[in-house]
């Protein structure tokens, strides 16, 4: 499982409360290839140094630091984040930690980095990261004509275009099944047979299913500390995503469950039409 824009957002807004303003105290690296530096480089750029904010882009975390860098966490698949601190709120999960960052209140840890990472780049660096990325769900400026104009001329499957970064940033497998079915669409319906009324309903959808999915923290069970009892709250109010076989909440009828270009997609065949 891979962290997606409902995720990354909770996880901004809870590590927003305990390390923005707060200075690097000390950095340790066991796993050199989940960083972009050398070792001894990587930590002497940190320690000291202040976060002044934590951003969000997609499915990435960007630490904004007070020289002006930027620290982009990837977490990819399998990775996750962690905040113990010194007070002591329990054990962290048995699993390998890559890097270590201390802040005098507690150390944040990045677990599970073997595919994601964690860069330190240059605002320019940081800038040419993201720059393949579509806008943001919630962008202001990503208006109902503007999201429509994201899909033109693409060809293929509803949950293909939907999960592409360069299209919209964030989404990624559980969400579009989800938003397809709050919006009455298949993720498997072609782009091309989308019918304009659709259109309008896959974007309040859109908007509708990672906003309830950010206030029950996520799907994900990957809790930021031992005492987060939010953290994965929306796994038991997903309506469709690995629910295969099981009834549909809405008509009864069995969720059906295949695979679209190598991604598991899941549907209700009664209330979700091809178009």
């Amino acid at each position: 499982m891979m962290p997606e824009w409902p995720e990354m957002e909770h996880y901004r807004n809870m590590l927003a409360e305990r390390i923005s303003g707060q200075p690097i105290t000390n950095v340790l690296v066991t796993r050199q290839k989940s960083i972009n530096v050398p070792v001894d480089e990587f930590r002497q750029e940190l320690v000291g140094r202040v976060v002044w904010f934590v951003e969000h882009r997609g499915k990435m975390l960007l630490f904004h630091l007070d020289n002006g860098k930027r620290l982009v966490l990837h977490l990819m698949l399998g990775g996750m984040i962690r905040y113990e601190s010194k007070a002591g709120d329990g054990e962290r999960p048995d699993r390998t930690v890559q890097v270590t960052i201390g802040f005098p209140q507690g150390e944040l840890c990045f677990i599970g980095l073997r595919l994601g990472y964690i860069h330190l780049l240059t605002v320019k660096e940081a800038v040419a990261r993201l720059a393949e990325l579509g806008p943001e769900p919630f962008d202001k400026r990503l208006t109902l004509e503007k999201f429509k104009e994201r899909f033109k001329g693409r060809r293929g499957s509803l949950k293909t275009a939907l999960v592409e970064q360069r299209v919209i940033a964030g989404i990624g497998n559980c969400y579009a099944d989800e938003i397809a079915f709050e919006a009455g669409v298949r993720p498997t319906a072609k782009l091309s047979a989308i019918e304009p009324e659709t259109w309008e309903r896959l974007y309040r959808a859109m908007h509708k299913v990672l906003q309830d999915a950010l206030s029950y923290g996520g799907y994900m069970e990957m809790p930021l500390t031992n005492e987060d009892t939010v953290t994965g709250g929306y796994n038991d109010h997903c309506m469709v995503y690995d629910r295969g076989g099981q009834p549909c909440l809405k008509c009864g009828e069995a969720i059906v469950q295949e695979e679209l270009n190598s991604r598991k997609v899941f549907y209700c065949p009664s209330c979700q039409k091809d178009r």
